[in-house]
């Protein structure tokens, strides 16, 4: 397990669009198909990596409350499932089913939409605006395995409040930190 940053990318970027297959269902989904109509969280994930596991409860309860506002929610692992069969589609739908996903899940097999993200790191946050537009990216909060911080989501949830209310973001945006994304050779 390396521990990797995210690589913040610019505040402003449209959301690039991707079509994957939903592994809960195995029908191709697509941006549009997930995009809410006051925003849209994208959260690289993946079924192995301890810090995604320290947080998916809060991960499926930030996507229970804002689906009542409108915000769509999706989760994408991008991970190289011949070298870490741990995240393959059958994993990743039994974390979904014992987590409590309530979102599409999204596969990744290129990793073609990692790379348009610049997604660096399990678990890495991307919250666009109704018009598609970046205004959060980074962590969840300051919970990591073994910190002795509670789980809260409290920084992801501050955005996605502000970003309803029309009110500006954090002027610091903190980067997450996790697994790195296990790119194929």
């Amino acid at each position: 397990m390396a521990l990797t940053p995210s690589n913040m990318l610019e505040l402003g970027t449209e959301a690039p669009p991707f079509n994957l297959e939903n592994v809960l269902n195995q029908k191709e989904t697509s941006f549009q198909d997930v995009k809410g109509e006051k925003g849209t969280l994208i959260m690289f994930i993946c079924a192995h990596c301890p810090y995604v596991i320290h947080v998916q409860e809060e991960i499926a309860a930030v996507a229970k409350s804002y689906s009542v506002s409108n915000i769509g929610v999706v989760g994408i692992s991008s991970n190289d499932i011949i070298n870490y069969p741990q995240d393959d589609q059958a994993h990743m739908k039994q974390q979904a089913e014992q987590a409590g996903f309530n979102f599409p899940y999204l596969f990744d097999a290129t990793q073609s939409v990692a790379k348009a993200y610049d997604a660096a790191c399990t678990p890495d946050f991307y919250l666009f605006d109704a018009d598609d537009k970046l205004v959060y990216r980074g962590r969840l909060d300051e919970s990591r395995p073994g910190n002795n911080q509670p789980v809260s989501g409290k920084e992801l949830r501050a955005a996605i409040d502000s970003m309803l209310v029309g009110k500006a973001q954090a002027d610091i945006q903190y980067p997450s930190i996790g697994c790195n994304i296990k790119w194929k050779d």
